[in-house]
């Protein structure tokens, strides 16, 4: 609501204010709401010259009603990095913009600011601007055909500005600048993709394998009113046989916005809630946000206090009192060791009442969101325990959180032998470590699902691979057609969650009518049949660093033209995708590199031939409303399970297909890896194997292959009848087999000689042991 005509003339620093909005405008007790302030005569201040500076304001700057002090005076630590030869730069997240990044200053700047790192609740952000957003990884990239793979990482976490431009020579420079710290820079010399990300995870560490629910669906909004619609909701996903692993509780649940705690009205009975879930393989997700309310009588903020863990106001003497949603709220100081065990410990299961071991934790707000706070944060004067004043770490907090929160849940459990699992919005470099990312509050628009795919490459060309953006948009209302290509969209992103805010109509699946909730199951279920790759290159990523989510650049660092494209991308080096974000289409045009033969991963028909190495082949492909181009590379074996199941637990014990795409030499290979796809005993107890599948063939015979290696934890456990594998698709094959045969055992097979695709049935071969399938032509 904004000011009425009635009370325009109104002197608004007069009026009561009664709270703040998630926008950080005051609400006032006669019902309406602060108007935001345009500065018309905003300029570049880059543009100014020392004279032209407010000397003031370098010792005590206001922004708005606020008063930063700067008690240690003005600071700031800035360089001028160079990557001779190259000419394009990449990473600098979080932005709503091109994977690719833009000159910010000089004679051919597409932006009139530079990148901004400063984690903030952007309230309803806008598209292609380099402003500020949720996350900060200060890391630069850069790619040439010349020079290679190479990059910088900034080691600051103060509030940073990157200018982007083109020196004399044409080669791509950066111009940083940081308001404090020091400058701590690693230099990253690849020169391959690989090299790089596994130098760049020395660092900040890799992303730990997930438990494999949490690559399944996951259903939220805020907010599931009660118990009894949970249920409903719940019932309702078993009825269409509509796979999901995950139902999320919003800030609704709790009491009064007291985390830890449920309505005791509306969610009476959390356990009981929790285990029905669980009954039938589903697990929960509620939010925990890090304000918190001062309220006396809530235990959290009593023992908070009590212990002495809060920030505090710039003279160090008081706990900093802000607002957010509870209202007045305090924070914990994440970067304390003794705060960070304090909050861990609160995951407890004698601590957090109702909550289970299927229960995980969403972590929102925390850039930190201050609501009555400057740009919607903290101070930049507040200070930590250690007497640090806040704008030397800020872009620290939400990490930290995230951080104490994953270890909470590691710890509540006996001998913290279970994967966790925590979503949070803010990040910094190494949040990897910690748990999943989403891109925050977009919107139910065409162009938010357009950007989506460049803002995720974005994060994992910052090495955050657990990624995802909201389905469906999380402001405002989506239609049949835009859910359905979202959700198709989503079902190949490494995090596919379904989210809406509270004004938003309910758009659970079947809310659109048959046909679309047809369409949206059929995404969600070639979700769940590759949850078997998608695992797989996971864990390739937790030993090597390499993004889950990669840029055409990351797997082709040869073809230069491949280098903007940020509309299409592949999932770890297999399957290319390319969403379709617009409305109204029944063809896409795909750039296919020419080293490779590509298939149709749903025709499994050839759709690309292999061209000039280096070259790009670009095909007109159908994508009709029932279409997802999605496309797997000759030359690879991808593992799936097909048998139609309502989440990933109901898999476990499921066996296995191979899809085996032949390069145009007949050649192909891929790899499976195993475990019990919850627990750390992969790593404790070496239960774990992996397969390695070699397919050759060619003249009058060809060979299928097996390398089983398992780990001493799960040797001994009836490899020949577990992990099985009940069918293997080649693509590719265009003579007929006379006989397909396993150790002199003949296997059933049939054959299309118009699609060129040989199918083996039921060979009843486990993935835990070696063996060989012989084709003879």
């Amino acid at each position: 609501m904004v000011i009425d005509e009635e009370n325009k003339d109104v002197d608004q620093s007069e009026k009561e204010i009664v709270g703040y909005w998630e926008d950080g405008l005051a609400i006032y007790a006669d019902g309406t709401r602060e108007e935001r302030k345009v500065d018309k005569n905003q300029v570049d201040r880059r543009q100014l010259s020392e004279l032209e500076l407010d000397r003031e304001g370098l010792w005590e700057e206001k922004f708005q009603s606020h008063t930063d002090h700067k008690p240690h005076g003005p600071m700031s630590v800035g360089s001028d990095i160079t990557f001779p030869g190259s000419k394009f730069l990449y990473g600098l997240p979080e932005h709503a913009s091109s994977t690719v990044l833009k000159n910010t200053v000089g004679s051919n700047a597409e932006y009139e600011h530079p990148y901004r790192l400063y984690n903030l609740d952007v309230f309803e952000y806008d598209l292609d601007v380099p402003m500020a957003l949720y996350g900060a990884v200060p890391l630069l990239v850069s790619q040439s055909v010349k020079t290679g793979t190479s990059g910088v990482f900034w080691f600051n976490p103060s509030e940073t500005y990157i200018d982007i431009n083109d020196d004399d020579s044409g080669s791509k420079t950066s111009h940083w600048m940081s308001e404090s710290g020091i400058i701590d820079v690693f230099f990253i010399p690849g020169p391959t993709p690989k090299d790089f990300y596994r130098q760049y995870a020395k660092l900040t560490g890799t992303t730990p394998l997930p438990p494999i629910f949490s690559l399944g669906y996951h259903q939220c909004r805020w907010n599931y009113k009660d118990e009894q619609d949970v249920h409903q909701v719940h019932d309702k996903f078993e009825e269409l046989d509509y796979p999901y692993d995950v139902l999320w509780l919003d800030i609704e649940h709790t009491d009064g916005k007291r985390y830890f705690t449920w309505d005791k009205n509306l969610f009476p009975n959390p356990k009981t809630m929790q285990e029905k879930l669980w009954s039938q393989g589903r697990r929960m997700v509620t939010i925990v946000d890090p304000h918190v309310k001062r309220d006396n009588g809530y235990y959290i903020h009593k023992d908070a206090t009590a212990k002495g863990l809060y920030i505090k106001d710039r003279d160090g003497e008081k706990d900093f009192d802000g607002w957010c949603w509870p209202g007045s709220s305090s924070y914990l100081d994440f970067t304390d060791e003794k705060a960070r065990s304090w909050w861990a410990d609160q995951f407890a299961y004698d601590r957090y009442h109702g909550s289970t071991p299927t229960l995980y934790t969403w972590n929102d707000m925390n850039e930190p969101s201050v609501f009555n706070g400057p740009e919607i944060t903290m101070q930049k004067d507040l200070l930590n325990l250690h007497g640090d004043e806040h704008r030397e770490w800020h872009n620290l907090y939400g990490m930290l959180f995230q951080r104490s929160t994953m270890e909470g849940l590691i710890r509540r459990n006996k001998e913290e032998n279970i994967r966790p699992f925590v979503l949070s919005r803010s990040f910094f470099a190494g949040s990897q470590k910690y748990g999943s990312i989403w891109t925050g509050d977009n919107a139910a628009e065409w162009s938010h699902l357009e950007i989506a795919a460049p803002m995720l490459l974005s994060l994992n060309v910052g090495a955050l691979s657990f990624v995802g953006a909201d389905v469906g948009g999380f402001f405002g209302n989506t239609d049949a057609e835009l859910m359905t290509r979202w959700m198709q969209a989503g079902a190949y992103q490494p995090f596919f969650r379904g989210h809406a805010h509270h004004d938003a109509k309910r758009r659970e699946p079947w809310m659109f009518g048959d046909e679309t909730m047809v369409r949206l199951r059929k995404a969600s279920m070639a979700r769940y049949a590759l949850l078997p790759f998608w695992y797989t290159v996971f864990h390739e990523a937790s030993i090597t660093g390499m993004p889950v989510m990669r840029t055409m650049w990351m797997q082709y660092p040869q073809i230069e033209s491949l280098y903007s494209i940020d509309d299409q991308y592949i999932i770890g080096s297999d399957l290319l995708v390319k969403p379709v974000t617009a409305p109204g289409v029944t063809d896409s045009v795909v750039k296919f590199p020419g080293d490779n033969v590509w298939y149709d991963a749903e025709s499994l028909v050839l759709v690309s031939k292999r061209g000039k190495e280096g070259t790009v082949q670009e095909i007109t492909v159908p994508s009709d409303i029932d279409t997802v181009p999605v496309f797997q590379r000759g030359g690879s074996v991808i593992p799936r399970k097909l048998r139609l199941r309502r989440s990933s637990h109901t898999m476990t014990r499921d066996p296995y297909t191979l899809y085996v795409a032949l390069d145009t030499d007949g050649s192909a290979s891929g790899e499976l890896y195993m475990d019990d796809e919850n627990t750390f005993n992969y790593v404790n107890k070496n239960e774990f194997a992996s397969a390695k599948f070699t397919v050759e063939i060619g003249g009058k015979y060809g060979y299928i292959r097996n390398s089983a290696t398992v780990g001493e934890g799960w040797k001994g456990i009836s490899e020949e009848t577990n992990k099985m594998i009940e069918r293997i698709i080649v693509m590719g094959v265009e003579k007929h087999p006379q006989s397909v045969d396993e150790v002199g055992e003949s296997l059933g097979f049939t054959h299309d000689s118009n699609a060129h695709v040989l199918v083996i049935r039921k060979p009843e071969l486990s993935a835990l042991v070696d063996w060989e399938v012989k084709i003879t032509f």
